[in-house]
């Protein structure tokens, strides 16, 4: 990277980057420990709308990566954010678990399961997805409530394998309705790095996405300016790089590569 601007500040994604379930990845705490005394700034980044930002800023904590809720963000919090901005007061329908639903409450938004009053319909990775859900959401969108989703996600990484996410429920919503849902506040969208970016208060060329999806966090990461590295704990395999749309700037073996591969991002600097 000699020639361009040192890389002072990385977001990370949590699942399959920083932990896979309630196991942090091998050396993920002595490499973001490191870095933390280089004085290189972190925001941990999750599309998962399953658990608030309080929960997960609490479980890196107890892992022995000490981090306020403030340094977490996920699609949830973006979501609700923007929603709460375009439309005060919406009445929406989540199809979501109860964290997705305190979060659109705390935004300010009502919560209706009545289709004829529902405005906003969110789909979301909910592991309670049933034919209830779907059928409130369904009759919603055909009377014409504006449809958006937290995240895009095919599936979530979780220990010994990989569950179904947002985009199931997506697709069953597009599938039954004709609709395409207009607004996927997670990553990739623009709307996760600006919140991203607000955390780190360093510009986009000063910063590094960490990442273990090509789809999502490399995605994000080149059509929004940051460095892109991608990290081989999680979904994405060797085999699945050559040709591929979107391909890192480096590839790490697991975030303990990540310290060395600072030295030659980031230099001894830190300011913006």
């Amino acid at each position: 990277m000699r020639g361009h601007p040192a890389v002072a500040g990385y977001i990370l994604d949590l699942d399959g980057t920083v932990w896979r379930g309630e196991v942090l990845v091998p050396g993920a705490r002595e490499a973001i420990e490191a870095l933390r005394g280089r004085g290189r700034r972190f925001v941990f980044l999750s599309n998962k709308p399953l658990y608030s930002r309080r929960h997960y800023a609490d479980k890196l904590t107890r892992l022995g990566i000490p981090t306020s809720q403030e340094e977490v963000i996920n699609s949830s919090f973006v979501l609700a954010g923007l929603l709460s901005r375009e439309a005060p007061g919406a009445r929406v329908f989540a199809i979501g678990e109860p964290p997705l639903v305190e979060e659109l409450r705390r935004a300010g938004l009502v919560l209706t399961e009545d289709p004829e009053e529902i405005q906003y319909v969110i789909a979301a990775f909910d592991r309670t997805f049933d034919y209830r859900k779907l059928e409130i959401a369904f009759q919603a969108l055909r009377r014409g409530a504006r449809f958006w989703a937290t995240n895009p996600d095919k599936t979530c990484p979780v220990e010994g394998g990989e569950i179904p996410d947002a985009a199931g429920v997506i697709a069953a919503l597009e599938a039954t309705t004709g609709r395409k849902v207009e607004l996927i506040a997670g990553k990739p969208s623009r709307h996760m790095v600006e919140a991203a970016l607000g955390v780190l208060d360093l510009p986009p060329h000063r910063c590094a996405m960490v990442g273990d999806r090509l789809e999502t966090d490399i995605r994000m990461a080149k059509e929004n300016g940051l460095v892109a590295i991608l990290t081989l704990t999680g979904v994405t395999r060797p085999e699945d790089l050559p040709g591929a749309a979107f391909v890192p700037d480096h590839v790490i073996g697991s975030l303990a590569e990540l310290p060395a591969l600072d030295r030659e991002l980031g230099g001894d600097g830190c300011g913006k």
